[in-house]
């Protein structure tokens, strides 16, 4: 018998903070029941040099080096692995980051033997992540390691919040795609540093982080609304939603109101957009019809978890 090792991560939703995070602001984020499976097992077949085959190599050694770093015994060996995704890629919903997380748990139990801690873990996907992206917050890796909803602040405090998003307000809210940004995160960030009063910008961000916050404390729809409405005009100004994305939030608004979650993209499509309806049943069956991908909006309070089989 031998071991197949299986990590599952989920994917995140930032309800609040986009771009701002980086600037050291607070990110009101959770983690959605989307999941990533990253599933190592002994070398049995050669791969064929490929991208993804390099960067799990990378994240491998990133492994290694962390048990080498802290003098802690392990066994290199070659592996085979294998990712099973229900996270649609390049969107906004931290695809990347649940395979940071559910890679680095993997392969520290792969050559170790051994379980370890989620903050050593996440701690681990971080620095891949800083691999991958140019200047990532964090808020990514750590919404999908620990689960649940999540205030998160770069270089200041993190703290997953007691509080749950209520039923009143989950049960109305999809995430709907409006395509996939031409750009890559770091592009998109990149591209914030020249807009116009972009320290005013984040400083209402934050305002709007602090109130969407306070809304799912006080359970108020009509605050979380608004808020919600405030959040993408901010982002809009920022430059980070595209033509495409405005026209379909524009044909929505007769359904609710949602802004763009993650990232953003400003040539064609933006990733994810959060939307609120009061109309749920009529919005699925117009976004069925117009062929527009989307997802129920289900926050996972689990996070990071195991999941280990005996093979032949």
């Amino acid at each position: 018998m031998k071991v197949k090792i299986i990590y599952s991560a989920p994917a995140k939703a930032i309800l609040s903070g986009e771009h701002a995070v980086v600037y050291g602001k607070p990110a009101l984020a959770t983690a959605i029941n989307l999941r990533l499976k990253f599933i190592v097992t002994k070398l049995a077949r050669s791969y064929k040099d490929s991208k993804s085959m390099k960067e799990i190599n990378f994240i491998s050694d990133e492994v290694k080096k962390y048990l080498i770093i802290q003098k802690i015994k392990y066994v290199d060996k070659p592996f085979n692995y294998k990712i099973e995704s229900e996270i649609p890629v390049g969107r906004g919903l931290g695809s990347s980051a649940a395979l940071s997380v559910a890679s680095v748990a993997s392969f520290l139990e792969f050559y170790t033997g051994k379980q370890f801690d989620k903050k050593i873990i996440n701690d681990i996907a971080f620095e891949i992540e800083k691999h991958f992206h140019s200047n990532p917050s964090g808020v990514d890796n750590y919404a999908s390691c620990f689960g649940g909803l999540i205030l998160y602040q770069k270089k200041v405090s993190l703290k997953k919040l007691n509080d749950k998003i209520s039923k009143n307000i989950e049960k109305n809210l999809l995430l709907i795609d409006s395509g996939k940004p031409e750009e890559t995160t770091g592009e998109i960030v990149e591209s914030v540093e020249s807009v116009k009063s972009v320290e005013t910008l984040l400083n209402n961000i934050e305002n709007e982080t602090n109130n969407i916050l306070s809304a799912i404390e006080k359970e108020n729809v009509d605050q979380f609304k608004n808020s919600l409405f405030v959040n993408e005009k901010l982002l809009e100004e920022l430059g980070i939603v595209s033509d495409r994305t405005k026209k379909l939030l524009k044909e929505l608004s007769k359904f609710g109101v949602g802004k763009v979650t993650g990232a953003g993209g400003r040539k064609k499509g933006s990733g994810f957009i959060l939307f609120y309806t009061d109309q749920i049943d009529k919005l699925i069956n117009y976004l069925i019809k117009r062929k527009i991908i989307y997802h129920k909006f289900i926050p996972d309070n689990i996070g990071l978890k195991r999941i280990s089989t005996l093979i032949n």
